[in-house]
């Protein structure tokens, strides 16, 4: 009630309790609005109201199943979930037996509502393997029910033409243990006859459409509904919404489920089977009228598929059993009398399989332990329907409905007159139809329609409907409420399941027996607690979304819903108990928020009376408050939900402000603990380091004492990690060039010869990389450059300065501009040519000339001309200073007195120079380095001098001695 508060504008009122206006106009209002939303539930206090929408709801999934799981009944929009939770949740509470009547008329809903209760329980009911057993049997008993009690009628196209109530057994845990199955009236006449546009039961269709070949071939029957007289009648074997062939494999499946074996399903199937070939059996008459069979093979097949004689079958269909005292005389019947045996048998035949069948359910759902258990009753009655013409079996549908209605009306105003005076609140009466006088019309012992029907069936002579109906007027024609009766149907006289062969006793009829069943089912009923569910037809065309107005007002005419409102308002809209209704509205007043230390009751009263609740709109009870006008609980409820948001902003700023503080605690606490272990696995990795770094010092002391013993295990570590220390220092401090001979590392003394090697190796890999990466002309330079390092390294002091410098093959680029001179020196071949100042003999005066080697000789040229030519082979030594002069005597052979003396020159590429000089000549030993003076001959027999001596700056000159007087620097710049 509290959801169907809280929803109340959202589509229509969610409880009709809850209604301003309790008319019929207002109800049916409030019932059409929630309909065109598809919103089919809506209760009646605990009462639930179903509407037939003719359509599938996507209402029934799981996830729907858990959100109704133990909630509070009116917490959530009305649900046939709900009413099952509670019932279920009450039972295992209060430890007490439930029932949940489903009513309604044919084609309102009954049978559905009865399957969703059925798998609430199965889905959300504790699971064991045992228990899961026990739930398939209980679901899977459901389509073999259908197949074989229910069928096609005008209104519904799966109608249960049986009553069933089932018991479903819990044990304290609220685990599903078992199940029983009561059936009540099984609509026989169906087997025989059918009225336009109805079927009969469904699993002669199944078996005809999905049976596999072999299986119809072993019965006699074709796959073709329209060959069998008992299928036929209606004119609508086939119909769109039923898939035959579909239902037959579900219902052989659920047999094997139910433990029905192979053996006993092909009896089963052979009976069907039987019925229809019953039906074939046709008669002719003889001259004399009596009936006669004009073929037997339908009756063979029926012969051999009940396993009974063949002439004595025939004899029964065709002959009428007489006994007179010892003697028995057969008596011929006609073929009204012949055909009317047939059917006979067929409906005794099939009435009798079905209660095998129900019987065969409830040993397979027999729960042996002898403990006690709960039930939650589930009682699925017919519909109750009004025909033109009503047959028999649809006079005792509605006289049941009429019982069960009685019984509602006394169980409501019972329990509503119960909660009045236990709560000492004045009970208001309310008028309402009381139909137990239409249940005496129908039950009153000597007096009542099943009692003249008893007598007519017993009295002698024919029986007929015109005698039944004389009967009737006779004995009731004054009665106010007596139903003017057509029925064509012939009334059963005999119930051949409970009947003694051998006793000569008439047995009881059949509305005798289904009276006591009812009177059975009463007093089952009134031993439990009630539920119930009412369920209406939208529209006799079951189209989806068509609500016919006029034909569910009459629906909740008969059914009593408005009566059951009135008595359910009873002049007070809402009641509650006082700790529940304290419990939801305790924040709309400082006194009771947020809590009440008090009685509840006294919470209540001083809640209301803060809220301005007037004397007349309320009363309190014993237990519970009492709210007269639903715009009183409006008022309050509107209230709560302003209130709800300013407490649900405070609650959660408390909440937020709590959960923060847990964080935070939480994270300290976790922070600390985190340190705590990380200091821990610090502290023992630093003790286990420095552990492990003694043990290492240890042995590196020892090893630096034993270092100069041989290896041994003291020293070992040591030597190795000064062999890999000094080969990791070494690796980075490796001279980069040829030249580098300082760099090396000096080797410990156990390395020493290694590191030697080492150098050695190095050295020679940066020799080979040096020598591969020279270029040809680079050699050439080389090997003239170690040539001049034998001839003056460590003797003449400007030879470093020259090693940098590189040699040319010229120093001249211009030679001569005489052409005949030219011709001349290319035909000697020139080899090196570089400027050079010759001093004269006589005088030493300075001339500035050109000096260039051939092959054979050396040039002196002034201008083109050819001033002196020396011969190697008249060049007997070469002599230079060892100062950093660049004067160069040539000492030549001087046999004649003519010839021109020694050569006096001065060259300022003097290495370079003499270099190419002695490789050409090939005078290497030829070259002197002389200190102090070089003694020259000028002529054949007359000689002088040169001196060198240093000074501050260079200068040749004549000496007073005659000598050529050479000062020099102490280093040179040229070379």
């Amino acid at each position: 009630m509290e959801g169907a508060l809280t929803a109340r504008d959202r589509v229509g009122i969610q409880d009709f309790v809850l209604l301003d206006e309790t008319t019929e106009a207002a109800f049916l209002s409030n019932l059409k609005k929630r309909f065109s939303k598809d919103l089919i539930y809506t209760y009646i206090g605990t009462l639930l109201v179903s509407v037939n929408p003719y359509k599938e709801l996507d209402i029934y999934n799981k996830k729907q199943m858990e959100v109704y799981m133990g909630v509070n009944f009116f917490e959530l929009p009305p649900h046939i979930y709900a009413l099952a939770d509670n019932a279920y949740q009450t039972m295992l509470t209060e430890y007490n037996n439930h029932f949940i009547l489903i009513s309604g008329e044919s084609g309102a809903g009954k049978t559905e509502a009865s399957k969703k209760i059925l798998q609430y329980y199965a889905v959300t009911c504790p699971s064991t393997t045992l228990l899961n057993t026990v739930r398939d049997k209980m679901l899977m008993s459901n389509p073999v029910l259908e197949a074989f009690g229910n069928a096609k009628t005008l209104k519904n196209d799966n109608s249960s033409r049986f009553g069933k109530y089932m018991d479903i057994q819990f044990d304290s845990q609220g685990d599903a243990v078992g199940g029983h199955i009561l059936n009540y009236l099984l609509e026989k006449s169906r087997v025989v006859h059918q009225n336009h546009g109805e079927r009969n039961f469904h699993i002669f269709y199944q078996l005809v459409e999905g049976g596999e070949d072999d299986l119809l071939h072993e019965l006699g029957l074709e796959k073709d509904a329209q060959h069998y007289n008992y299928l036929t009648q209606g004119e609508c074997a086939i119909v769109s919404s039923i898939n035959d062939r579909n239902d037959w494999k579900t219902v052989k499946n659920a047999l094997q489920i139910i433990n029905i074996d192979e053996i006993n399903t092909n009896h089963l199937f052979g009976i069907v089977a039987s019925v229809l070939h019953l039906g074939n059996v046709q008669f002719d008459s003889d001259s004399k009228g009596h009936a006669l069979l004009n073929n037997n093979t339908e009756l063979r097949w029926v012969s051999n598929l009940l396993g009974v004689d063949a002439q004595s079958l025939q004899e029964g269909l065709t002959y009428r059993k007489i006994e007179a005292r010892t003697d028995q005389v057969l008596s011929p019947f006609t073929i009204d009398h012949a055909i009317y045996a047939r059917d006979a048998l067929a409906k005794a035949i099939y009435g009798q399989t079905f209660t095998w069948l129900v019987n065969r359910i409830n040993e397979s759902m027999e729960n042996k332990d002898p403990s006690r258990k709960t039930v939650i009753g589930l009682l699925d009655i017919y519909g109750f329907e009004v025909f033109y013409v009503n047959s028999f079996e649809q006079f005792c549908i509605n006289y049941c409905n009429e019982k069960l209605q009685q019984l509602f009306i006394q169980l409501t105003l019972k329990a509503e007159q119960e909660e009045y005076e236990a709560e000492d609140i004045e009970w208001e009466p309310v008028q309402f139809f009381n139909n137990k006088i239409i249940c005496d019309l129908v039950e009153e012992r000597h007096r009542g329609i099943i009692s003249i029907l008893d007598e007519e069936c017993l009295r002698p002579g024919d029986a007929t409907d015109l005698t039944f109906l004389e009967r009737l007027e006779d004995k009731m024609g004054n009665h106010p409420h007596f139903l003017i009766c057509q029925s064509k149907n012939a009334i059963v006289r005999e119930c051949f399941a409970t009947v003694d062969p051998d006793s000569r006793r008439r047995p009881e009829t059949v509305a005798t027996q289904f009276k006591s069943s009812l009177l059975k089912l009463t007093e089952i009923l009134m031993a439990k607690e009630a539920w119930y569910i009412r369920c209406l037809k939208s529209n006799e065309s079951k189209q989806p979304g068509q609500f016919d107005e006029a034909l569910i007002r009459h629906q909740v005419k008969y059914l009593g819903l408005m009566e059951h409102l009135r008595v359910r308002r009873a002049g007070f809209a809402y009641r509650r108990k006082y700790d529940v209704f304290l419990k939801r509205y305790k924040p709309l007043c400082p006194a009771t928020w947020p809590h009440w230390r008090g009685v509840p009751a006294d919470g209540v009263e001083v809640l209301v009376q803060h809220l301005g609740y007037l004397p007349y709109e309320y009363k309190m009870g014993r237990t519970k408050i009492f709210i007269r006008h639903p715009r009183t609980l409006y008022a309050t409820e509107d209230a709560y939900e302003k209130c709800k948001h300013e407490l649900a902003t405070r609650l959660q700023a408390k909440y937020k402000g709590y959960r923060a503080k847990g964080e935070f605690r939480k994270q300290k606490e976790a922070a600390t603990k985190i340190e705590t272990c990380w200091r821990g696995v610090q502290a023992r990795k630093e003790r286990e380091k420095r552990a492990w770094a003694v043990k290492v010092i240890k042995k590196f002391i020892k090893g630096y004492m034993t270092r100069g013993q041989a290896k041994c295990t003291d020293n070992s570590e040591y030597l190795a990690f000064v062999r890999q220390n000094y080969l990791n220092r070494l690796k980075n401090t490796l001279p980069k060039t040829v030249l580098d001979k300082t760099t090396w590392q000096s080797p410990p003394a156990v390395l020493t010869e290694t590191s030697e090697l080492l150098r050695k190796l190095h050295y020679r890999l940066m020799v080979r990389k040096y020598v591969r990466g020279i270029t040809p002309q680079r050699k050439a330079q080389f090997q003239l450059k170690l040539l001049t390092s034998s001839i003056f390294k460590g003797k003449k002091e400007s030879y470093p300065q020259s090693v940098a410098q590189p040699f040319v093959d010229t120093r001249i680029k211009e030679i001569t501009s005489n052409q005949t001179q030219l011709t001349v020196l290319y035909s000697v071949f020139l080899q090196y040519s570089i400027p050079v100042i010759k001093y004269d003999r006589k005088g030493f005066k300075p001339r500035p000339r050109q000096l260039i080697l051939t092959q054979t000789a050396a040039y002196v040229i002034e201008e083109a001309k050819i001033k002196q030519r020396v011969l190697y082979t008249s060049l007997k030594g070469i002599s230079v200073s060892n100062l950093t002069d660049s004067i160069i005597v040539f000492h030549i052979t001087c046999e004649d007195p003519k010839q021109k003396g020694d050569l006096v020159m001065q060259c300022d590429h003097l290495f370079e120079f003499l270099t190419k000089l002695c490789v050409i000549a090939n005078k290497q030993n030829a070259v002197k380095v002389v200190q102090g003076s070089i003694k020259i001959e000028i002529q054949a027999g007359k000689e002088s001098a040169v001196d060198f001596t240093t000074g501050q700056e260079p200068m040749v000159y004549k000496a007073k001695n005659g000598h050529l007087m050479v000062w020099s620097e102490g280093k040179m710049h040229k070379c």
